[in-house]
């Protein structure tokens, strides 16, 4: 018998059973229709499948769902804000097809550094990390875009991240 498990995604609550091998993203696209999230390389390498998972950014195709019943996820719909509006204003997406684990992923990254986390990249560690080039870079390097828009993607991250410090 398949577990029941409840979730929030994007603010609405859904109840459902899956077999315990289901990823949390087969469970978004399949059983509940959600299909931001995109389903890449299935192996947790390009990051198109990144959502938010209690205020987390994670790789939903490596999570199995069952793990985490109760949680609140946040798909990049579910974004609101100057995000999504600086992405596009940035042409930080081209085909799209990355885009939504691109956004849940820069959210996930402005998150840290609001809180004052350092990446691999940060000099000071004494200090709230600088969101330049090399840290933003850095901190979004699981997120691939066969498309290149990454001058893009961190133009819209950083006018987010500047616009969040004035």
């Amino acid at each position: 018998m398949d577990p029941e498990l409840t979730l929030t995604v994007d603010g609405a609550t859904h109840t459902t059973t899956c077999d315990t091998r289901t990823s949390l993203l087969d469970l978004l696209r399949q059983r509940l229709g959600i299909t931001s999230p995109k389903k890449g390389c299935d192996h947790g390498q390009c990051g198109a499948c990144t959502v938010l998972v209690d205020g987390r950014r994670v790789l939903s195709c490596l999570i199995l769902a069952v793990t985490r019943d109760g949680a609140e996820v946040v798909t990049a719909a579910g974004i609101d804000g100057p995000l999504p509006q600086a992405f596009q204003e940035a042409d930080g997406l081209q085909c799209g097809y990355c885009t939504p684990g691109q956004v849940c992923s820069a959210a996930g990254v402005l998150d840290e550094h609001a809180r004052g986390l350092p990446s691999v990249v940060t000099a000071d560690l004494t200090d709230t990390p600088a969101l330049d080039d090399a840290e933003i870079a850095e901190r979004m390097s699981g997120n691939l875009c066969r498309c290149g828009a990454y001058k893009g993607i961190r133009e819209a991250v950083r006018t987010v991240a500047g616009a969040a410090t004035r």
